[in-house]
């Protein structure tokens, strides 16, 4: 894809109603230190409500732990995380439980649980954090993994299934809650071609059916541009651009054109 061939996108804007209200998350002057090395620096961000937005950069610029810090999983050193104006840091342990049910999250690989079969991990934040019956569980999870392509797989395990099984399974335990906001630590990395883009276009499906507001961390560049509305750029801890993708696929800043073309020559030398 070239600046030239600029196309609608597999997710587009064409037929969905302008959300209402400001900014899902919001994070102000950001900072993080791990080890003794500053991974977010000052981070000031608003992630758009109800729309993909993809974060990219190269590895090691923070994209993850901001992801976390996102959900409460991480606490920062300082600044704010503005969920809907409620802000994370100043949460007790219960309240930032209650916020967390808003979430859906999927962990870099997947991350399900070996010991437990496709429909257990599935149902597993519905027994942990509900206390549905379990009629009620076995339709939830039936419907999930019906919606994923995983019909039949319930009592498969993890080790029994395809890189882009445990996806989808990852992916259903992420919605099975019925989430406002879905986070995607690089639902893709490691996966062919044919099985990335059909897991993005499951995404894509999944979010015009529930219109979620998504954060999806990746490295599919510059084919990520084709399936998010926004994209955040990171680079040493600091946000270089954040901006509607096509405007970012345009942009002028020599750091985001070597990233998204791959340029050796650039701003970074890694030889």
């Amino acid at each position: 894809m070239t600046e030239n061939d600029w196309v609608c996108r597999p997710c587009g804007l064409e037929k969905l109603p302008e959300p209402q209200g400001g900014p899902a998350i919001r994070l102000v002057d950001l900072v993080k230190a791990l080890d003794g090395k500053k991974v977010l620096d000052g981070i000031d961000l608003d992630i758009p409500r109800q729309r993909i937005t993809a974060v990219i950069g190269l590895s090691g610029a923070g994209k993850s732990v901001m992801l976390k810090h996102m959900i409460g999983l991480e606490r920062p050193d300082a600044g704010r995380v503005l969920v809907d104006g409620v802000d994370l840091t100043r949460l007790s342990r219960p309240e930032l439980y209650r916020i967390r049910r808003r979430f859906g999250m999927l962990f870099q690989g997947g991350a399900l649980f070996d010991s437990l079969d496709v429909f257990e991990n599935v149902a597993f934040p519905l027994r942990e954090k509900t206390a549905l019956g379990e009629a009620e569980i076995r339709e939830r999870v039936h419907m999930r993994l019906a919606q994923v392509g995983l019909e039949g797989a319930g009592e498969k395990f993890p080790d029994e299934l395809s890189g882009g099984m445990v996806r989808r399974a990852a992916l259903a335990r992420a919605m099975v809650m019925d989430p406002e906001i879905l986070l995607l630590d690089e639902p893709t990395t490691g996966l062919d071609p044919i099985i990335r883009n059909s897991i993005l276009s499951l995404i894509c499906h999944m979010y015009h059916q529930h219109c979620f507001t998504m954060v999806m961390i990746s490295h599919d560049i510059p084919d990520i541009f084709c399936w998010s509305h926004h994209v955040v750029v990171l680079h040493d801890g600091k946000v270089v651009l954040s901006a509607p993708a096509e405007e970012v696929f345009r942009s002028s800043d020599p750091f985001v054109r070597q990233l998204i073309h791959g340029d050796i020559a650039g701003p970074v030398h890694l030889m």
